[in-house]
C-alpha cells in the first residue's frame, strides 16, 4: 500500500487529498466529488504540464498538484495556466464533417432528375390521410376505455414524488403519465414473431401471404400473412391490420402495428402526436398496407408527442419502452438512417436530424431528390394541413415549427452523450435482429449510464413507517400478548391495509363493520400505537354517528401512495421474522424485527446504473417492486452515500434485500466503509464474504463492530456477485443504514 497526498485546486479553493494508490484513481474520484461535490463523470483532473489524468498510472508520474476542472461548464476551456483548450469536437474535425455534408448536397444536385420531385410526393402524401385517422372520436374513445387511467394517474404522481416533487404543474403531471402510459403499453401490446396455431396453439412457421378477406380488408388488413402449425398443419392467418381501431381490440403485431396503436393512445388523451413514418419502404410494399408512424427508410416505425414540460417534441418508441433516445438507432442499433418523415393532422415534418449525430454521412444515403424538393414538398403539403385554422393557431404552430428547427440545427453537431450505453433492439426473435443487423455490437441489452448522477433519496416516509412499526410491536409486546396472537394482529392490519391499497388512491377508504373481529385489533393498549402508524401513512381513523369506524385520507393522497407499498412490504418481513423467535418478549425486540433510526434523505451516487427502472435510488425506497441494477456491477461496483446536512452518524447495522430475480447478480463479496472528512480517509466498518441470499425479496442484516467512527459519507463497494461466469450485472433490492442515535 502506498499512500500520496495531492493538493487539489478547483474553483478558486484548494484542498488536500490523501490517496491510497490501491484504490486506484476511480475512487479518487469519489474523494473528488465528496470535497467539491462535482461528480465523477464530470471531472477533468489536470496534473503537471497540462497532462490530463485519464488512468492509474498517470497520477505515478505527476507532481503533488492537481487541477479540477468541471467538464461542460464554463470552466471547461480552462487550462492550469489560463489559456484556452477545447475538449469538444476539433475544428478540424468539424471542417472535415461540413466538406462532407457540401460534397453530398452537390452530388444530390448531380443525381436528381426532372421527376425526382413527384417521385418524393407520390411516396408521401398518402400517408398525409392516414394520419388523420387518429383524429376520429370513436376510435379515440375505443383506446380511452381499455386505459387503465386511475393506475396510471398514480403511478405518475409517485414516480414525480419520488423525485421530491409533490406539488407537480399541469405539464409535468401529463409528462408523467405520457410516460406510464408507455410503460403500461409496452406490457400490455403483444410481440408476434409467428401467431401460435388458431387450432391447437402450437408452434407456426411462415408458409406465404395472401389477400384478406372483405372482414380484414374493412381495418386495413389487405396484406395478410400465413402461417402452418408445426404439429397439426393448420393454417393460420395474421392480417396485418392498419387500423388501429382493430389493434385495440387485437393488441399484437409487429413495430408498425405497436406504434400505430399506440399513437392512437397518445392522441386520445390529448398528446400533440407525430407519427414518424417511412414513405419509402424497402420491401415496396402498397401503401395501403403500410402503418402511419414516424417512418424511416431503414423499415422502423415510432411516436413523437409534443411535452410542454420539456418544452419540445419527445421521441417514444412503444416496441422497445424506451423514451426520449433520439440516437437509439443510430448509436445502439447501427442503423443508417435516411429519411425520417413525421406525419400528424397539421403537417408533414422532416425531422431525420433529431436521430444522427452524422449528418454528413446521412446526406450520401438521401439520394432521391435534392434537400431543397424536400423541403418544398413538405412545406406545400403541411401548409394545405392548416388551411383553414385561425390565425392565432397558425401563428402558434410556426413558433413551435421555427423552435423546432433552431434546435435541430444547434444539436446536429453536438456531443452524443458517451456516457450513455445505448442497447440493440430488444424486440423480434433474435435471429431476425440478428439478420436486420439490429443487435449493439456490445450486446449490452439495457440503457445505462458508465457513471451516473448524484440523486437524492426521497425516502424519509421510509423510516416514518419502520419506527411506527417499531413502536407497535413494543405495544404489542407491553401488552402481554402471545406470539399466536400477535401474528393475528398483524395479519389483521395487513389486510386493512391490503384493502386500503386496492382502492382509488384519491379516495382510499375502507370500513370495518361493528360485528367484525378487526375490531378488536384496536383495544385500548395499542390503539395509540395504530394510530401513530396510520398517521405514518398519511391515513386516519374516523367513527361514524352508528359507531362504525373507518380508515381514510388524512392528507395528501400522494404521500399514501408512497407509503402504502412500504408498510405492507414492512409487514411482511416482521411476519417473516416473528416465525424465527422463539419467545416474543422484550430481549427480542431489536433488529432485524425492529428498524429503528434508519437514515434517510442522503445523495447517493453509483457505479452505473440501468434506465428508467434501475437507478441507484431505488435501492432506499423500501419496496420490493424496485431495485437498483448495475448492468456492469458483476466484477466490482460502488454506492457512495452522502448524508444529509452532513450530519455524523455511528452505523450500528445495515440491511440488503435480495431483489425479484436473477440470483446470480446478487452481491457475495463487499467491503462497507466511512469518511468523516470528504473522503479523503476512509474506515472500514464491515466486510463480508461468500454471502447467500437463501430466497428472493430476503433480507439481511449486519452489525457493525467497530464503533467510535461517526462519519457522514458511507460507501459500499461490491467486489463478486454469486455468480460471475452467468452474468455482468449486479442488483440489490434495498439497502438501509441504521445509526446508533439519530444523531452523534
Amino acid at each position: 500500500m502506498v499512500a500520496r497526498k495531492f493538493l487539489l485546486h478547483h474553483n478558486q479553493s484548494l484542498f488536500d487529498l490523501h490517496y491510497d494508490t490501491e484504490d486506484g484513481l476511480e475512487v479518487l474520484k469519489f474523494q473528488i466529488f465528496s470535497l467539491t461535490s462535482v461528480p465523477p463523470d464530470d471531472q477533468k483532473i489536470i496534473g503537471g504540464e497540462d497532462r490530463v489524468i485519464t488512468q492509474d498510472s498517470d497520477l505515478n508520474s505527476v507532481c503533488e498538484k492537481l487541477q479540477l476542472v468541471t467538464v461542460n461548464s464554463d470552466e471547461e476551456n480552462v487550462k492550469q495556466d489560463g489559456s484556452s483548450s477545447s475538449i469538444s469536437n476539433s475544428d478540424e474535425e468539424l471542417a472535415r464533417m461540413l466538406q462532407a455534408e457540401e460534397e453530398a448536397l452537390f452530388f444530390q444536385q448531380f443525381r436528381a432528375n426532372d421527376n425526382s420531385r413527384q417521385q418524393f410526393e407520390d411516396r408521401v402524401r398518402p400517408y398525409v390521410t392516414q394520419a388523420l385517422m387518429y383524429e376520429d372520436p370513436t376510435r379515440q374513445q375505443a383506446a380511452r376505455k381499455m386505459v387503465p387511467v386511475d393506475e396510471l394517474e398514480e403511478k405518475a404522481l409517485v414516480s414525480l414524488a419520488k423525485e421530491g416533487n409533490f406539488k407537480p404543474s399541469k405539464a409535468e403531471q401529463d409528462h408523467a403519465f405520457l410516460l406510464q402510459l408507455l410503460f403500461w403499453f409496452k406490457q400490455s401490446f403483444r410481440w408476434v414473431n409467428a401467431p401460435p396455431c388458431d387450432g391447437c396453439g402450437s408452434g407456426t412457421i411462415n408458409c406465404g401471404m395472401t389477400n384478406g378477406l372483405p372482414s380484414e380488408i374493412q381495418y386495413g388488413g389487405s396484406r395478410v400473412e400465413l402461417y402452418r402449425c408445426s404439429s397439426c398443419s393448420r393454417v393460420t392467418r395474421f392480417p396485418r391490420y392498419n387500423d388501429p381501431l382493430k389493434l385495440v381490440e387485437t393488441r399484437r403485431g409487429r413495430c408498425g402495428e405497436w406504434a400505430n396503436c399506440f399513437t392512437l393512445y397518445c392522441r386520445a388523451f390529448g398528446y400533440d402526436t407525430r407519427l414518424d413514418v417511412d414513405p419509402f419502404d424497402l420491401f415496396n410494399c402498397q401503401v395501403s398496407n403500410r402503418t402511419p408512424e414516424i417512418l424511416d427508410f431503414t423499415d422502423h416505425v415510432w411516436t413523437e408527442c409534443f411535452s410542454h414540460s420539456l418544452g419540445r417534441w419527445m421521441h417514444l418508441d412503444p416496441c422497445e419502452g424506451v423514451y426520449d433516445k433520439p440516437l437509439l438507432y443510430e448509436k445502439g442499433w447501427n442503423k443508417n438512417l435516411s429519411y425520417v418523415i413525421a406525419f400528424d393532422q397539421n403537417g408533414v415534418h422532416d425531422v431525420t436530424k433529431r436521430y444522427t449525430r452524422k449528418w454528413h454521412e446521412v446526406l450520401t444515403r438521401r439520394i432521391i431528390t435534392t434537400e431543397e424538393i424536400v423541403s418544398d414538398v413538405l412545406h406545400d403539403i403541411t401548409k394545405e394541413r392548416r388551411r383553414g385554422l385561425t390565425s392565432q393557431a397558425l401563428s402558434v404552430l410556426e413558433d413551435v415549427d421555427r423552435s423546432e428547427a433552431e434546435k435541430l440545427e444547434r444539436d446536429l453537431h453536438s456531443p452524443d452523450g458517451s456516457s450513455m450505453s445505448l442497447p440493440g433492439r430488444q424486440s423480434g426473435a433474435k435471429e431476425w435482429r440478428i439478420s436486420r443487423s439490429e443487435i449493439s455490437s456490445d450486446d449490452n441489452d439495457s440503457l445505462s449510464y458508465s457513471s451516473c448522477p448524484v440523486r437524492t433519496c426521497v425516502d424519509d416516509h421510509v423510516s416514518k413507517t419502520y419506527n411506527s412499526f417499531s413502536v407497535l410491536i413494543s405495544h404489542i409486546v407491553d401488552s402481554g400478548r402471545s406470539k399466536s396472537e400477535t401474528l393475528e394482529t398483524l395479519e389483521k392490519i395487513k389486510g386493512i391495509l391490503a384493502d386500503l391499497s386496492n382502492s382509488s388512491f384519491k379516495m382510499r377508504k375502507t370500513s370495518i363493520k361493528s360485528e367484525s373481529s378487526v375490531l378488536e385489533v384496536f383495544g385500548p393498549p395499542v390503539m395509540p400505537a395504530i394510530e401513530n402508524l396510520l398517521a405514518s401513512l398519511s391515513l386516519k381513523i374516523e367513527l361514524s354517528t352508528d359507531g362504525e369506524l373507518s380508515i381514510c385520507l388524512a392528507g395528501d393522497p400522494v404521500k399514501t401512495c408512497l407509503a402504502l407499498p412500504v408498510a405492507l412490504d414492512a409487514l411482511d418481513d416482521i411476519i417473516d421474522n416473528l416465525g424465527y423467535i422463539q419467545s416474543l418478549d422484550k430481549g427480542s425486540l431489536s433488529l432485524p424485527l425492529l428498524k429503528v433510526n434508519r437514515i434517510s434523505s442522503g445523495s447517493v451516487l453509483a457505479s452505473g446504473e440501468e434506465l428508467p427502472f434501475g437507478i441507484v435510488t431505488s435501492a432506499f425506497d423500501g419496496t420490493r417492486k424496485t431495485k437498483w441494477e448495475e448492468p456492469n456491477g458483476a466484477k466490482g461496483s460502488w454506492v457512495l452515500y452522502k448524508v444529509a446536512d452532513s450530519q455524523m452518524h455511528d452505523i450500528e447495522a445495515y440491511e440488503f434485500m435480495s431483489a425479484n430475480d436473477a440470483p446470480e447478480r446478487d452481491p457475495m463479496d463487499w467491503l462497507f466503509e466511512g469518511s468523516n472528512d470528504g473522503g479523503s480517509s476512509w474506515h472500514v466498518l464491515d466486510k463480508q464474504n461468500s454471502q447467500f441470499f437463501e430466497k428472493r425479496f430476503y433480507r439481511r442484516a449486519f452489525k457493525i463492530s467497530l464503533v467510535g467512527h461517526p462519519s457522514n459519507l458511507f460507501r459500499f463497494r461490491f467486489l463478486a456477485v454469486r455468480d460471475a461466469q452467468v452474468t455482468s450485472r449486479l442488483q440489490v433490492g434495498s439497502i438501509d443504514l441504521y445509526a446508533k442515535s439519530s444523531k452523534v
